[in-house]
């Protein structure tokens, strides 16, 4: 198939072309991979300047690269080695002779410290930039020792700053070795952010001083561009829902015990919290209606969420429906009163675009980047919520993407009161405070319609 690049995705591969240093924040749907490529492409066969390039990438979307290098003529040269599996497996695709090398984030400290292989890549591709926003994981520290060594570095994400900008710190020290936003995250911080949540001395985080992100996004602006989907697609709406369940005196009291007490008793069965992040997780859990003790006994508290789901299910009038859901009881609840069928294989993806299963049920995690189900039905219900900004958007994007021809509607079964409201809106907040980012460094583009 022969790859004609849309305008929007010729000016992305020339902008990695003419910076050495790049970085792009490009929605769902977009083409980052083929655009990718493209500059691969002129890179190593038109100029010469690069050799062999390392892509770094979540497991599921090593296949990805592998079937977009197969699926263009314009591509089909380029000869790829994935580097998954064992490490025998590893080791051989390493040392297989190839323009491309793909391996798996989890993998790259083994390849840097442990495999033995030189590190002579003159090109990285880091395809999900975001998993690197952790200045502490062994990723960050492995691939930081030998970025002096790279010419040439591309970060893609769709999720720049899920958590807020001070995610944005690690991300640009492995591109620009701390040029734009400094060599130290204290420094950083000290620059950029003074104290949010506190106890006395302790700093639990920080919030962007006043003046900061318009700062942050001009000294990040000169190698960074980012795209949105409803600028460059003609997409379908996207509906957000919003579900309320109310629960019972009893069943209130019993999570108003816990949430002030950090202990309840359900059916003379105690349990407690040692700690606000345990507090938070079984809050959580007892929204959804159930809740794991120390024994990892499940505790039963409501079947609300479970109603409003059914209720969804019969409304959607035999449309397939597929259901988020967080913890593992949420999943064993929800099989046992529904006729479900998992999302994990590339068997239950294929089934589900092929309108195969009427009910599904994806956990985020595993819905991330490179898993299109658009073709299986435009409803998700998410039975219970996760913090992270990241998987709540990617997991979204799974029905909301080019190919998409219905109207997609997400419903979000909030138990009212309880810390799903929360979630809710710091989901919503996070998200403002990503937009303005992406805005900020938006591409200058004139689009032709």
């Amino acid at each position: 198939m022969k790859f004609i690049p849309h305008d929007y995705q010729k000016y992305a591969a020339d902008f990695l072309v003419s910076h050495p240093i790049a970085a792009l924040f490009l929605d769902c749907g977009l083409g980052k991979t083929s655009i990718t490529l493209s500059a691969i492409n002129e890179l190593m066969y038109d100029r010469f300047e690069v050799q062999k390039v390392l892509v770094i990438c979540p497991l599921r979307v090593a296949n990805t690269w592998r079937d977009e290098i197969r699926k263009w003529d314009e591509f089909n040269h380029i000869t790829y080695s994935i580097a998954i599996g064992t490490e025998r497996e590893r080791i051989e695709a390493l040392m297989r002779k190839a323009d491309v090398y793909i391996i798996n984030r989890e993998n790259v400290d083994w390849l840097i410290t442990k495999s033995g292989i030189p590190f002579n890549y003159d090109m990285v591709v880091i395809d999900e930039l975001s998993s690197f926003k952790s200045h502490q994981a062994k990723r960050f520290k492995s691939l930081l020792k030998v970025r002096p060594f790279v010419k040439r570095i591309v970060g893609l994400t769709g999720t720049p700053s899920s958590n807020g900008l001070i995610d944005l710190w690690a991300q640009f020290r492995l591109l620009d070795g701390g040029k734009r936003l400094g060599r130290y995250i204290t420094h950083y911080r000290n620059a950029y952010f003074v104290p949010d949540k506190r106890n006395m001395e302790r700093i639990f985080s920080y919030k962007p001083a006043e003046g900061a992100e318009e700062m942050i996004y001009d000294r990040i602006s000169d190698i960074t561009i980012s795209m949105r989907s409803a600028d460059y697609l003609t997409l379908p709406e996207c509906v957000i829902n919003e579900v309320p369940v109310q629960m019972s005196s009893a069943e209130w009291d019993i999570y108003e015990s816990f949430r002030e007490d950090m202990v309840a008793k359900i059916k003379d069965e105690e349990i407690d919290a040692a700690n606000a992040a345990v507090l938070s997780g079984k809050l959580l859990q007892m929204a959804n209606g159930c809740v794991y003790d120390e024994e990892k006994k499940m505790l039963h508290v409501h079947d609300r969420k479970l109603d409003a789901l059914e209720d969804l299910i019969e409304a959607a009038n035999g449309k397939p429906v597929l259901i988020a859901y967080w913890f593992q009881h949420d999943l064993e609840r929800i099989r046992k009163r529904f006729n479900v069928r998992e999302i994990k294989s590339s068997a239950d993806i294929a089934d589900w675009n092929d309108g195969r299963i009427p009910v599904a049920v994806i956990h985020p995690a595993s819905a991330g980047h490179g898993l299109n189900l658009q073709a299986g039905g435009s409803t998700m219900i998410w039975f219970g919520l996760t913090w992270s900004l990241e998987l709540y958007q990617q997991c979204n994007a799974r029905l909301h993407r080019q190919g998409q021809t219905d109207t997609v509607v997400i419903h979000h079964i909030i138990a009212k009161g309880t810390i799903d409201e929360d979630v809710m809106a710091a989901l919503q907040r996070k998200e403002k405070i990503q937009n303005a980012l992406i805005d900020a460094v938006k591409a200058k583009l004139e689009v032709r319609r």
